[in-house]
């Protein structure tokens, strides 16, 4: 994996590039949608890729090695094999997941001891084994086995975390260097960035992982309660030690106003369960705002959902039909929603890029980020 520095913004840190993958050419800044368990839910590949226009999407190791396990998708030929999306494709390690199942599970030097959420089944995943299932998974871009402590650690929980991560870290590019790739491509592997909302802390984790020069680098352990305006100061502080020719991968964030003040702070690269996970609760990010799809005010609404919108969705049904399917319980509502909410995020992006290369991003960012919050 390369990546390619287009432009950058000259009133922020905003930019533009490629990161080229062997399954095909990414552009940033990106948003990817999460399709946790080898689907994003209730969205069809072709939707993702022809009406969507995904150029990446997310699975995540610890749901996959759960279900369906890791011999029935090294049977199939890997992760992109399995569910028919042939563009790149980027693995969390699951060390979110493991570490969120606080009762069960027991954190240890070589690894972490988990029971399963679904069966209670106990498991061990070391940072070794981590990169031997993502191999095996066959993603485009592996990430390491990290902990991701709780957003109201103190300092010194948080301090001791950080080393047992950046341990780990060392342990995984070990592995991943005496390894090889299972499907005849390329996998690259990010370090993630970690030390909660600690300035000294997290500038110690950005100078750590530079030293691995890896293809790309991520920024973890945030959107977890803190005020927006504390995450936005973290990633100031890491993008100013973060190499500027390797992309910048921003976990589990978040709010299209997240998107594009992380932009304007050096950020290529987005993950967020809240476009799937809003939409099949009724709630739509528009243009114009956000709307709650089961409001009455809807019901005799005939205009299209988005009348700016680029999904076919937007397109075809009304508010008023949409408020219906809600108010029905049918399963189509969650899956236009959803439908609608990705190609939002991912038309956002674009337009971010956009209006980076017209050289006119920053004052584009200050009349969007009002419409954007507004309730309809």
């Amino acid at each position: 994996m390369t990546f390619e520095l287009q432009q950058t913004d000259s009133l922020s840190q905003a930019r533009t590039g490629i990161i080229h993958t062997d399954h095909g050419d990414i552009q940033t800044p990106i948003f990817m949608p999460v399709g946790t368990e080898a689907t994003v839910k209730g969205v069809h590949t072709h939707e993702l890729k022809d009406d969507i226009r995904a150029q990446i999407i997310l699975g995540n190791t610890y749901h996959l090695y759960l279900r369906p396990g890791i011999d029935i998708i090294q049977k199939a030929g890997g992760l992109h094999k399995f569910n028919g999306f042939d563009r790149p494709m980027l693995t969390d390690s699951g060390g979110f997941q493991v570490f969120s199942l606080t009762n069960i599970r027991k954190l240890k030097e070589d690894g972490c001891e988990f029971r399963s959420h679904i069966d209670g089944s106990k498991h061990f995943f070391s940072p070794e084994k981590v990169i031997d299932i993502e191999r095996a998974i066959g993603a485009d871009i592996m990430m390491a086995f990290d902990e991701c402590p709780p957003g109201t650690a103190d300092y010194q929980y948080a301090k001791k975390s950080l080393q047992l991560t950046h341990s780990w870290l060392k342990r995984c590019f070990d592995r991943f260097n005496t390894t090889q790739p299972l499907y005849g491509y390329q996998q690259s592997l990010f370090p993630i960035v970690q030390g909660c909302t600690y300035k000294d802390l997290r500038e110690e984790s950005a100078r750590y992982v530079t030293q691995f020069n890896a293809d790309g680098y991520a920024i973890g352990g945030l959107a977890v309660g803190e005020p927006a305006e504390v995450m936005y100061e973290m990633i100031e502080v890491v993008n100013a030690i973060l190499p500027l020719d390797r992309p910048r991968y921003l976990m589990g964030v978040g709010t299209p106003t997240n998107l594009l003040e992380a932009i304007s702070r050096g950020v290529d690269m987005f993950d967020c369960v809240m476009p799937t996970r809003n939409g099949r609760n009724a709630m739509l990010f528009t243009s114009q705002g956000v709307m709650n799809m089961r409001n009455r005010k809807w019901q005799d609404d005939f205009t299209p959902i988005d009348e700016a919108g680029t999904s076919y969705v937007d397109r075809q049904y009304t508010k008023a039909y949409l408020h219906h399917l809600f108010k029905a319980k049918e399963l189509l509502a969650m899956q236009i929603a959803s439908i609608h909410n990705l190609a939002f995020y991912l038309e956002l992006v674009r337009q971010a890029r956009q209006h980076i290369e017209e050289g006119n991003f920053t004052a584009w960012k200050s009349q969007m980020i009002p419409l954007l919050q507004q309730r309809l």
